[in-house]
């Protein structure tokens, strides 16, 4: 960038001036440039510079706007499919194990390590199956389940003569079996599938957002359900708004019947 003005500064040879006669006139060319001649080479060098910092922010930019997309796609699509893959297998297996009990031994016997059972929630779609296991915890959840609270309120098995069966399920990503928790309103069909029993609900009231702390949701006479007197409920609970997890969605059901399973495990009518 600087070239022409170095060959003019080196034209006398070995960087001297040649002799010149007493009174000769000095041309331009001959003058040399001081500090302050204004060459332009400065501006130009600047120019350079923040070009370069301004392609390197643009190159760094572009990465972490590619590795973010990836990211987006891992969270909300891959996981979502190997959850799947997962909950398909642990249902298969769960199935197969209650058809050998039924030829080995009739009666309830399930193992909460394998699964107890299955959430049906036709509002969501003809067919809307989720696999139930014991706990709330990432390692249970991320396998495309949904899992019933031990802890910090213990859930009542729906067989029990009282109490409530809380669950849990990813709204986002690993499965996001309750994606769609929030289209369930007052009315709506939900059933729990055992081994030897259809236990079928509906849905009384439902809280669009509520304190991820708000545990009195869990109890046995849930707290802001409406409910004053104990009975055989059942507690659906997710994140909200969707794509966070700061606040919680939840749905609130009540027992109205149960119906024994028979040797074809006849749907009950309220899945048909």
């Amino acid at each position: 960038m600087t070239t022409e003005n170095d060959d003019v500064l080196e034209t006398g040879g070995a960087g001297q001036d040649s002799p010149r006669a007493p009174g000769a006139e000095t041309s331009p060319e001959d003058t040399p440039a001081g500090p302050d001649a204004d060459t332009g080479a400065g501006p130009r060098r600047r120019r350079g510079g923040v070009a370069a910092v301004v392609g390197v922010l643009g190159e760094l930019l572009i990465t972490v706007g590619l590795v973010l997309a990836l990211f987006v796609v891992y969270s909300l699509w891959w996981t979502n499919v190997v959850a799947n893959r997962e909950a398909a297998r642990k249902s298969e297996k769960v199935r197969e194990h209650w058809a050998q009990e039924a030829e080995e031994a009739p009666g309830r016997s399930w193992d909460p390590r394998d699964g107890v059972g299955f959430l049906h929630l036709p509002a969501l779609g003809k067919g809307y199956e989720v696999l139930i296991v014991k706990g709330t915890g990432t390692e249970e959840l991320n396998k495309g389940v949904a899992g019933y609270y031990t802890e910090p309120v213990r859930a009542a098995m729906p067989w029990a003569k009282r109490g409530n069966f809380s669950l849990a399920a990813h709204r986002d990503g690993h499965g996001a079996k309750f994606h769609k928790l929030d289209k369930l309103d007052k009315g709506d069909v939900v059933v729990v599938e055992t081994k030897d029993t259809w236990y079928v609900y509906r849905v009384f009231n439902t809280l669009p957002e509520t304190s991820k702390y708000n545990v009195g949701a869990l109890e046995p006479i849930p707290k802001g359900s409406g409910k004053k007197r104990a009975g055989r409920y059942i507690t659906l609970t997710t994140c909200t708004p969707v794509y966070t997890s700061r606040h919680r969605l939840i749905v609130w059901g009540e027992m109205v019947r149960t119906q024994k399973v028979d040797d074809k495990r006849t749907l009950p009518a309220e899945l048909r």
